[in-house]
C-alpha cells in the first residue's frame, strides 16, 4: 500500500466515542515514543509526500487566481496566506499531539483529535465533542468529493482542447465519455493496486509542470497591461483558490503520524516548514509567470492557455492522465469514511449478506454524484474557489484554532494564545462566509445571459 494514501485513509477514518477518562498526569506520556509503525517514513520521504499532495490542479489554477487578485497583491497575499496556512497546520499537529497526551494514546485521527480537544475545553463545548467527529467527517467528505468534481471538469476541459480541432464536442459530452472509465477505476478496492498508478501520476505531474514553465518563460506573452492590485470584489475567489491549492489538511496529521522521527516534522527547519516554503515559492512562480503570460485571459487551468502544438498537447494529456489516476485515490477516502464509519456497521448489525455489493454500489453512487455535480456546474475555477473557501477555511483554520484553544484552557495556558486562536477563528469564518458567498454568486452569474451578466458587473462597480 502506498504510504501516503494509507496514512491519509487512516487519518480520515471516523472513530467512535473517544470519551475515555482524561489523565492529569499526562506529562510523563509521549505519544511519539509509543507509536509502533510497521513501515515508518523518513524525513525525505515525508517531504516528498507533502509536495505531492500540493501539486495538482490547484497550482495550474494559480495564474487565474493572480488575475483576480492582481500581480503584486497575488504575490504578497500568496506568501501571507502560505504563512497563515503553515501556522495553522502547526497548530493542528500540536493540538493532535496534545489530544494524544491527554488520552494517552499514540495516534488519533483528525475527527478523534477534535473530539478529545473539545472534551478538554469549557463545559459549554464538551457536549459538542461527539457531534464534532461527524462534522469533521462531513467537511472532509465534502472536500474530497469536491476535489473529484474539480478533477472531472479538469479532465473534460483538457481533453476537449486536444480533441476539438478534429471532433468538436461539448464539455458535458467529454464528461460522459470518461464516466465509464472513472467508475471502473473507482471500483478497484485496494490502494495497493492503485500504488503503481500513483507513481505514474507523480512522474507525469512533475514532467508536465516542467514543460509548462518552459512555455511560460519562452512563449509569446500577452500585450495587455498588467493589473497590479486587483479588486476587492474578486479577492475572496483568490482566497478560496489559494486555500484549495495550499492546504493539505487531509494528510498533514497522517504524514506526521507515520514518520520515523515525528518531532522533526514541526521543527523550525523541519519537514513542514521546508515543504511549505517550497510549495509557496512554486505557487508564486507559476501564478506570476502564468499571469504575465496571459494577463486577464487566464483560463481555469494554465494548460488551456498553451499554444496549439504537439508539445502542448502532450502536456495536456499528461495532466489529464495524472488527474484521472488521482481521481481514484481521492474518491477512495470518502468511500472509506462513509463505508467503514457509517454504512458497514449498520449493515453488519442488520445481518446483511451482500456487503461487497453494497460497497460497490456506494463507490458507483459517489462517482455518479461527482459526475452530476460537475455537469451541473462545469466551472473549474469557481469549483476550486468554492470548495477551498467552504471546506478548507473550516478544516485548515477554524477547527485547529478551536482545538488549540480548548487544550489551552485545560492546561491554563497563556491568554495571549487564546487571543491568537480567537483571531484565527474569526479569519477562518470570514474567509468561509465571504469566499463561499462570492463563489456561489459567481457560479450563478456565470449561467446568466451576457446582457444580464454585463448589467450585474456594471452595477457591482457603480
Amino acid at each position: 500500500m502506498d504510504p501516503e494514501s494509507k496514512a491519509e485513509t487512516l487519518c480520515l477514518q471516523p472513530v467512535a466515542d473517544h470519551a475515555a477518562p482524561l489523565h492529569k498526569e499526562e506529562d510523563d506520556y509521549d505519544p511519539h515514543v509509543h507509536r509502533q509503525l510497521p513501515k515508518p517514513t523518513n524525513n525525505l520521504e515525508t517531504l516528498v509526500h507533502l509536495l505531492k499532495c500540493s501539486l495538482g490542479t490547484g497550482i495550474l489554477a494559480m495564474p487565474q487566481a493572480f488575475a483576480r487578485a492582481g500581480l503584486v497583491t497575488g504575490v504578497v497575499a500568496t506568501v501571507l496566506v502560505g504563512a497563515l496556512v503553515t501556522h495553522c497546520l502547526h497548530v493542528l499537529v500540536r493540538a493532535q499531539y496534545g489530544a494524544c497526551k491527554r488520552l494517552r494514546v499514540p495516534l488519533l485521527s483528525y475527527p478523534a483529535a477534535m473530539a478529545a480537544a473539545l472534551q478538554a475545553g469549557p463545559p459549554a463545548l464538551r457536549r459538542l465533542a461527539r457531534p464534532s467527529t461527524v462534522t469533521v467527517d462531513v467537511f472532509l467528505v465534502v472536500y474530497q468529493l469536491g476535489i473529484c468534481c474539480v478533477y472531472i471538469v479538469f479532465i473534460a476541459d483538457n481533453i476537449k482542447k486536444v480533441v476539438d480541432p478534429q471532433y468538436e464536442m461539448s464539455t458535458e459530452v467529454h464528461m460522459l465519455i470518461i464516466l465509464g472509465p472513472l467508475i471502473a477505476f473507482n471500483l478497484i478496492p485496494s490502494l495497493k493496486l492503485l500504488a503503481p498508478f500513483s507513481a505514474l501520476a507523480n512522474v507525469l505531474t512533475f514532467a508536465g509542470l516542467g514543460i509548462v514553465v518552459y512555455y511560460l518563460v519562452t512563449g509569446e506573452r500577452s500585450s495587455e497591461p498588467l493589473d497590479l492590485w486587483g479588486s476587492p470584489h474578486t479577492f475572496p475567489l483568490f482566497f478560496g483558490t489559494i486555500l484549495f491549492a495550499l492546504t493539505a489538511v487531509g494528510v498533514v496529521i497522517a504524514l506526521e503520524n507515520n514518520m520515523k522521527t515525528p518531532k522533526a516534522f514541526g521543527e523550525p527547519c523541519g519537514v513542514l516548514n521546508v515543504g511549505m516554503s517550497i510549495i509557496v515559492l512554486l505557487y508564486v512562480a507559476i501564478g506570476a509567470l502564468g499571469y504575465v503570460y496571459c494577463v486577464a485571459d487566464c483560463s481555469d487551468s494554465i494548460t488551456l492557455d498553451l499554444p496549439p502544438g504537439p508539445l502542448a498537447s502532450s502536456v495536456i494529456i499528461m495532466f489529464a492522465v495524472a488527474i484521472f489516476i488521482s481521481y481514484g485515490l481521492h474518491c477512495y477516502v470518502p468511500v472509506e469514511v462513509v463505508w467503514r464509519g457509517y454504512l458497514l456497521p449498520r449493515l453488519q448489525a442488520a445481518g446483511s449478506r451482500h456487503l461487497r455489493l453494497a460497497e460497490y454500489a456506494l463507490r458507483v453512487g459517489l462517482c455518479l454524484l461527482t459526475f452530476v455535480l460537475a455537469v451541473a456546474v462545469p466551472r473549474l475555477g469557481l469549483f476550486i474557489s468554492l470548495f477551498g473557501a467552504l471546506c478548507l477555511s473550516a478544516l485548515g483554520i477554524c477547527f485547529p484554532a478551536v482545538m488549540e484553544a480548548c487544550l489551552n484552557v485545560a492546561r491554563r495556558g497563556p491568554r495571549l494564545q487564546l487571543a491568537k486562536d480567537a483571531l484565527l477563528f474569526v479569519v477562518g469564518v470570514v474567509g468561509l462566509v465571504a469566499g463561499t458567498y462570492t463563489a456561489l454568486l459567481s457560479i450563478v452569474r456565470s449561467f446568466q445571459p451576457e446582457p444580464v451578466l454585463a448589467d450585474a458587473h456594471a452595477h457591482a462597480h457603480a
